[in-house]
């Protein structure tokens, strides 16, 4: 009896196994948020990615994936860059539009290794680790080059590294990494013509596969969208030929898909993973196949993207890069990056259950130190917190903000008599048409409304429509409410228009804040962070 339930059991554990599918279907954008400059390894089954987040403080966020579709922030590459004035938000300085910019991955020999500039510090940085969840990564500066959009390149005993900005050039490393070899000049293997182009050669990933040494970069011919081209060559420094291996645009927009590396899968397939500019969101991943024509890795169909891809590897894991949150533990969740470094007084501890941030003089929302960051997601999202301003004092500021450099935040403001009121607030510029219908753009720094508030409880939500769904909704666009007892939404007769803009240059995130005016101390205490897909 015992040997057929067990024969049963077996027979039906198999059956399930071969119904399992084997193969998803990937619809892009791969996770609507932004994601620029992916770059993936494999290490056995397991993909690693990291992306650029700039000034965004920890930095270098490192996603794990086992399908190539489904991507979790598993660690951060580091905590800030240089503990300095930069990164400090001192003496009117800043990162934005700086800082980490277009890390290459690699994984060799039992060490993985992170190489990117800082365009604040002027400076490149080497990281490695044995352990990339965990870390500890030490850190190298190599000195006396500065190596945009860089790629490294593990082979035959060997460390190369390629990088640029128009013309790209090639050197030989030390094999540590620890700086350029000596004696080792470097070199431009592929020289970038100067007429006819929006944007020259960049963005390169450097691969040996099979015969060849490949170099993948994103360029912007005139007239044309955003492409991804593949130079080869059978010798390392060239002579090299070019091909374009995607040139297309995807799901209704002008922007093409380019930048980023392909992979492989243990059972041998290819993909691509590039981004797309898609607007005040950001810039978002897309998944292509790869299919090997004479040698020349083409994406998507013939050169041009798909916006459903058969990825071959079964659906496995979930997104985890951004949630909601209750504050309920003692560690900030991974999805929370701080706009540059962490501040110093905040706390998930002192009042448990809440996220308690202590207010630091500010002349307003772009140098107020702990101002506590997610990203927002497509094709719409709300956005939603709870705020205790009862510990608030006399000058302070403090509450949720759609967050870029044209920004606009709900929140409650304490006057010097320290009487409370909501404010809706709007910074950068405002956006308008003209007679001709053309955009116009207006420097603003306005209080939108201020209103008495009774009692010390605010619920503030943000709703964002990147692409619209239903009649009416405008592209790019958020709405701001508010509720003083979580039943009762006032909704602002006010939109503000976000734009994508290269002074911050990443997508608008949900921001939670808190800054003094008149004296450091001020608490803000929130009690939850809630974002939802609609």
């Amino acid at each position: 009896m015992l040997k057929k339930i067990v024969f049963a059991a077996l027979v039906a554990l198999l059956s399930a196994c071969a119904k399992a599918p084997t193969s998803q279907v990937a619809v892009n954008p791969l996770t609507y948020t932004d994601i620029p400059d992916p770059d993936i390894i494999r290490v056995g089954e397991d993909y690693y990615m990291v992306s650029t987040t700039m000034y965004f403080c920890p930095g270098a966020p490192i996603m794990r994936s086992r399908d190539l579709v489904h991507w979790e922030i598993v660690s951060y590459i580091y905590d800030v860059i240089e503990d300095d004035d930069i990164y400090n938000l001192r003496d009117g300085k800043n990162a934005y539009g700086k800082g980490q910019w277009a890390t290459t991955l690699r994984y060799n020999d039992g060490v993985f290794y992170a190489l990117f500039v800082a365009n604040d510090q002027q400076k490149t940085y080497l990281y490695k680790t044995r352990d990339i969840v965990n870390g500890p990564w030490e850190r190298t500066v190599i000195d006396g080059y500065f190596m945009h959009d860089a790629s490294l390149l593990f082979d035959d005993g060997r460390l190369w590294v390629v990088w640029g900005n128009g013309d790209l050039y090639l050197v030989e490393l030390e094999p540590d990494g620890s700086g350029v070899k000596a004696g080792a000049e470097a070199q431009v293997i592929i020289p970038s013509p100067r007429e006819g182009w929006n944007l020259r050669a960049e963005g390169s990933h450097f691969y040996h596969i099979g015969d060849y040494y490949y170099v993948l970069e994103i360029d912007w011919p005139r007239e044309k969208p955003r492409t991804a081209t593949v130079w080869r060559s059978k010798n390392i420094e060239g002579p090299y030929e070019s091909k374009v291996v995607l040139q297309g645009t995807l799901g209704g927009r002008n922007d093409g898909i380019a930048q980023g590396p392909i992979i492989d899968t243990p059972k041998g397939d290819w993909y691509a993973v590039q981004f797309q500019d898609h607007g005040a969101v950001g810039r978002i991943p897309c998944i292509q196949p790869v299919t090997w024509v004479d040698g020349w890795p083409m994406m998507g169909v013939d050169g041009v993207p798909l916006e459903e891809v058969t990825v071959n590897l079964p659906a496995e894991g979930r997104d985890y890069v951004w949630d909601n949150d209750e504050f309920d533990g003692d560690k900030l969740a991974l999805v929370w990056q701080w706009n540059h470094k962490a501040p110093e007084g905040w706390s998930l501890t002192e009042r448990p259950g809440w996220l308690r941030l202590r207010a630091t003089k500010a002349t307003g929302i772009a140098d107020a130190r702990g101002t506590l960051t997610q990203r927002t997601v497509g094709p719409r999202c709300v956005s939603e917190a709870l705020l205790d301003a009862s510990r608030m004092m006399p000058g302070d500021e403090a509450g949720l903000c759609a967050f870029q450099s044209g920004n606009a935040r709900i929140g409650v403001r304490v006057a010097p008599t320290g009487q409370r009121f909501i404010v809706l607030h709007e910074n950068g510029r405002s956006f308008s048409r003209g007679e001709d219908g053309r955009p116009v753009f207006q420097a603003v720094d306005d209080d939108l409304a201020v209103i008495p508030l009774e009692g010390d409880l605010l619920w503030m939500r943000i709703n964002y429509v990147f692409t619209p769904q239903e009649e009416g909704e405008e592209a790019d666009t958020a709405t701001f409410s508010w509720s003083t007892d979580g039943k009762e939404w006032t909704v602002a007769d006010y939109k503000l228009h976000m734009r994508f803009t290269l002074d911050y240059f990443t997508g608008y995130r949900s921001a939670l804040y808190n800054f003094a005016t008149i004296a450091n101390g001020g608490v803000a205490d929130f009690d939850w962070f809630h974002q939802q897909v609609y």
